[in-house]
């Protein structure tokens, strides 16, 4: 099946922000395709904290509607909740942690372990974005406390 034939016919606003204009039906691996594109823009465009407060709010109530439009709970093609999580990972961040940043929140995504799958199963757009919030939360603070340890002094206050 090509691309083309993946796309629903029903493409209306809801379609468009939570699976990126049709960005999540591009690949079999839709998630890694929105946090590569994610990461791509975050160099480019300066994210501010609301900003991604903003990506959301809206992947909250955007993925809730497509969802219900679609009649799944999560579907894969949604990912918008991808650009939330991989701009918090990366979020505060020197550049030359950008990279591992991506790397982290997939591998935490993937996984799922606790609390991101604790997460997911709250309902709605709220499970669909929180397993990707609560990743990315988790390997920026997995980030920090490394570029804290290794760059900052933090071996030399802890011993």
């Amino acid at each position: 099946m090509t691309y083309l034939q993946k796309l629903p016919g029903n493409k209306n606003f809801y379609w468009h922000a939570s699976t990126l204009c049709g960005l999540g039906f591009f690949s079999s691996m839709p998630g890694t395709v929105g946090s590569i594109a994610a990461f791509l823009v975050y160099p480019v465009i300066p994210v501010p904290i609301l900003a991604i407060i903003g990506i959301i709010a809206l992947g909250v109530w955007t993925s809730h509607r497509y969802a219900v439009q679609e009649g799944k709970k999560d579907p894969k093609e949604v990912i918008i909740d991808e650009v939330a999580g991989t701009w918090i990972a990366m979020f505060g961040l020197p550049s030359g942690f950008s990279l591992p940043a991506l790397f982290l929140f997939r591998i935490l995504d993937i996984l799922k372990p606790f609390p991101v799958n604790a997460s997911e199963k709250l309902p709605g757009g709220w499970g669909i974005m929180a397993d990707d919030i609560v990743a990315g939360l988790l390997a920026n603070i997995i980030l920090t406390v490394i570029r804290w340890l290794y760059f900052g002094g933090g071996w030399n206050f802890l011993f």
